[in-house]
């Protein structure tokens, strides 16, 4: 008689977490592949988080996804911790490794690179400057994952000045602070414009930012995806900009993240892009 393939857990940890969309994705793939698994929410406070992490083992877990507020505290409790997860200063997809260590990644900029290329398949990070907006962890994972890429020149803007300066300096010279005042014209040239702050979300204002000297035949995306199409989104299309929102970076990131604990490397399809976008 065949041996029945082992049945896989795996969980977003977060606090909270309830709102999270990575269970619909993941169950989605557990079903399309026919695997013997579940997803599930790991409702966690920050003072529990190395408890709960040490728990995954011993609970029969093959991993999880972390989500705010702990992708940075993970960093110090994990056995390791790759690469890019390093450069990037967050961990967000837990790996248990056959003998119960815990092994940390950040699959954040995958996501986006590749949410990208689904819009512009001959995209490339060398083609010119990219102008982000944004000093927090989401720009820090599209920064890496751009200089990865080949970007040979970052733009970076911030409210707070001192924020953008830190992170320019700890990225060299590839990447340049540019005051908040000077944001509109430093538009000027770019291929590449990328929103990773919270403006423009559902209750947040819309992002500051004229686009009047952004070339037409740069790509504009922004990683928000509650709206879909932010207010910044909107008026780069009507001046006939391309555009990508952030649904496609949240699809993209899942996919190393289930090939790690299922063994099967998944597809965004337009079925569960449908499913993802029934929620928003």
């Amino acid at each position: 008689m065949a041996l029945e393939a082992p049945y896989k857990l795996a969980g977003v940890m977060g606090w909270p977490v309830a709102h999270s969309r990575s269970p619909v994705i993941h169950n989605h793939w557990i079903a399309q592949y026919g695997l013997r698994g579940a997803y599930v929410l790991l409702p966690v406070q920050p003072d529990k988080l190395e408890v709960a992490l040490r728990s995954l083992p011993v609970l029969g877990f093959s991993g999880c996804n972390l989500t705010i507020p702990h992708k940075v505290a993970a960093l110090d409790v994990l056995d390791r911790v790759d690469p890019q997860a390093h450069r990037i200063g967050a961990v967000n997809t837990v790996v248990v490794e056959v003998d119960g260590t815990l092994t940390g990644m950040n699959t954040d900029g995958f996501g986006y690179i590749q949410s990208l290329l689904d819009v512009r398949p001959d995209w490339r990070a060398d083609a010119g400057p990219a102008m982000v907006v944004g000093a927090g962890g989401a720009a820090r994972a599209v920064i890496v994952a751009l200089m990865e890429n080949g970007a040979q020149e970052i733009r970076l803007t911030n409210r707070s000045a001192d924020k953008a300066k830190n992170m320019a300096s700890e990225f060299g010279s590839k990447v340049v602070a540019i005051p908040w005042r000077d944001r509109h014209d430093t538009l000027a040239g770019a291929a590449l414009l990328v929103n990773t702050t919270n403006q423009g979300m559902h209750g947040e204002p819309a992002l500051d930012l004229n686009l009047q000297q952004l070339p037409n035949t740069a790509l504009v995306s922004d990683i928000v995806y509650v709206p879909m199409e932010t207010p910044l989104i909107a008026a780069a299309r009507a001046r006939g900009n391309l555009t990508v929102n952030g649904l496609g970076m949240l699809l993209h990131q899942a996919r190393p993240a289930f090939a790690a604990w299922f063994g099967v490397r998944p597809e965004v399809t337009p079925n569960l892009r449908e499913q993802i976008q029934a929620t928003l």
